[in-house]
C-alpha cells in the first residue's frame, strides 16, 4: 500500500495549517465535561462540510460514518472534547478566553486530529473497503465518563467496529514520535470520600474530647497497608489521599475530619477486594478508637487494556508511517482514561502522541496551567490516525 501511504502523508502535510487553526480555535474556546455544546457544534459543521451525516450522542457527543467501498469491516476512531477547570497561565495568541477553563489535557489536539483524519479518509474513501466510525466523545474528565454513556447508547453497534483506536498527547515525547504498550496499560480509578466523626473541644483538654484528627491520621497511615501488605506485589496499585480538611484551630479540636483520595489498580478482581478491605479498615479502626468513619467509594473507569495483536499491528503500521526510530515502547501508567470502557468492550489500542519541542519547550505535564504543545504534532496525529484506519481495514 505504498501509494496510499504517500498520499495520506501528502494530504496530512497539505491540511496541517488548517488542523492547527482548528486546534487553536478549540483551545481558545474550551468547555467543561458534558457542557461541550459549542465544541460539538463546530465538529458537526466540519463533518457536514465534508458531506458526512453526523449525529448527536450522549447529549454533547457526535458520531459519524465514512463509508468506503462495500464489503469491508468497520474501524472506530475516538477523540474527546472536554476541557479542565484550570486557569491558563500561557501567554499565547490562542490562550483560553473562558476564565477558569483550559484545554490542559490536549483534548483540543485530539479533536482537531480526528477532524483532520476524517478529511483525509473522506477524500480517499474510494481507496479502501469498509467504514470508519468517527466518535467525538464528551466528558472524559468526569465520572461516569462519556465513553460509558456512548456505549450505552449503542455507539459500538450498527455497524459494530472490529477495533477501536484512540490517541492522547504525551509531553514526555518529542513531536513526530508516538509511544504505545500492549496489554494492561492504564489503571482503573475510584474516588474515595471519608468523613471521620468524633467529639471536638478545646485543644488543651483532649481527655474531654474524641479527636477525629488523630483517628484520620491513623487511617491515612493504616490504609497504605492495602498496597504494601494486602496487594499482590505483581499487581500495580496506588492509594493516595490528596485532600484532608480538619477545620479546627491551634487550640480547637474539630468534630469531624473530611478526606478525599483515589485508589487505582490494573486488576479488576483485586480492585473489588481492595474496596472491601478499605471499608473494613476504616470502619473498624475508627470504631476501635471510639469514632465513626463513613466511607463513600465512587467507582470510576476500569483499567485500560491494549489488545496485544491489534497493538502489534498498530506498532508495525506506525513504524511504516513514521519510521521505526519514532515509535517507542511505554511503561505502564497509573493515570486513568475512560477510553478504557472501549477497551473492555472491543479490541482497542490507545497510543500516545508526542507533543514536546525538541529543545524541551512545552514539556509541562498535562493538567497544569502551562501545558502546551509543539504544533508539529498536528502534522503527525491526523495522518497517522488515517493510515492506521486504512491498514486495519485492509487487514481485518
Amino acid at each position: 500500500m505504498p501509494e496510499i501511504l504517500s498520499e495520506i502523508q501528502r494530504l496530512a502535510a497539505q491540511y496541517a495549517a488548517d488542523t492547527v487553526a482548528l486546534r487553536r480555535h478549540l483551545h481558545a474556546h474550551p468547555e467543561l465535561s458534558f457542557e461541550e455544546t459549542n465544541t460539538a457544534a463546530l465538529v458537526t459543521r466540519e463533518l457536514l462540510r465534508l458531506g458526512l451525516h453526523p449525529q448527536p450522542i450522549a447529549n454533547t457527543g457526535v458520531v459519524a460514518l465514512i463509508e468506503g467501498q462495500p464489503g469491508g469491516p468497520t474501524i472506530a476512531l475516538r477523540a474527546d472534547l472536554d476541557a479542565l477547570p484550570i486557569q491558563e497561565a500561557n501567554d499565547v495568541p490562542y490562550k483560553s478566553t473562558t476564565p477558569g477553563v483550559m484545554h490542559a489535557c490536549g483534548h483540543d489536539v485530539h479533536t482537531a486530529s480526528l477532524l483532520g483524519a476524517a478529511r483525509i479518509l473522506n477524500e480517499l474513501k474510494g481507496e479502501f473497503k469498509g467504514c470508519v466510525k468517527l466518535m467525538f466523545q464528551p466528558g472524559e474528565e468526569r465520572l461516569p465518563g462519556g465513553a460509558s454513556l456512548m456505549i450505552k447508547e449503542g455507539v459500538l453497534e450498527n455497524p459494530k467496529p472490529t477495533s477501536v483506536l484512540g490517541q492522547h498527547v504525551f509531553p514526555h515525547l518529542p513531536a513526530g514520535k508516538i509511544g504505545l504498550r500492549a496489554g494492561r496499560y492504564m489503571a482503573s480509578t475510584d474516588e474515595l470520600y471519608l468523613t471521620v466523626r468524633g467529639k471536638g473541644g478545646h485543644g488543651a483538654m483532649p481527655e474531654m474530647n474524641l479527636d477525629p484528627v488523630l483517628v484520620a491520621a491513623h487511617l491515612i497511615v493504616a490504609a497504605q497497608q492495602l498496597v504494601s501488605r494486602r496487594a499482590n506485589p505483581k499487581i500495580p496499585s496506588v492509594l493516595s489521599f490528596g485532600k484532608v480538611i480538619a477545620n479546627g484551630a491551634t487550640n480547637v479540636i474539630p468534630n469531624e475530619v473530611y478526606l478525599e483520595g483515589t485508589f487505582r489498580t490494573l486488576n479488576e478482581e483485586w480492585r473489588d477486594e481492595a474496596h472491601q478491605h478499605l471499608r473494613r479498615l476504616c470502619e473498624g479502626l475508627a470504631d476501635s478508637m471510639g469514632a465513626v468513619c463513613e466511607l463513600e467509594i465512587r467507582r470510576g473507569y476500569p483499567y485500560l487494556e491494549n489488545e496485544p495483536h491489534l497493538t502489534a499491528r498498530v506498532k508495525a503500521a506506525a513504524q511504516e508511517y513514521l519510521g521505526p526510530e519514532n515509535v517507542v515502547e511505554l511503561d505502564q501508567w497509573m493515570a486513568a482514561e475512560d477510553f478504557a470502557y472501549f477497551s473492555q468492550a472491543a479490541p482497542a489500542c490507545f497510543y500516545r502522541l508526542g507533543t514536546r519541542h525538541e529543545d524541551g519547550r512545552f514539556a509541562a505535564s498535562v493538567h497544569t496551567p502551562t501545558f502546551d504543545i509543539d504544533e508539529k504534532a498536528l502534522a503527525t496525529g491526523p495522518g497517522l490516525m488515517a493510515w492506521l484506519a486504512v491498514k486495519e481495514l485492509a487487514g481485518a
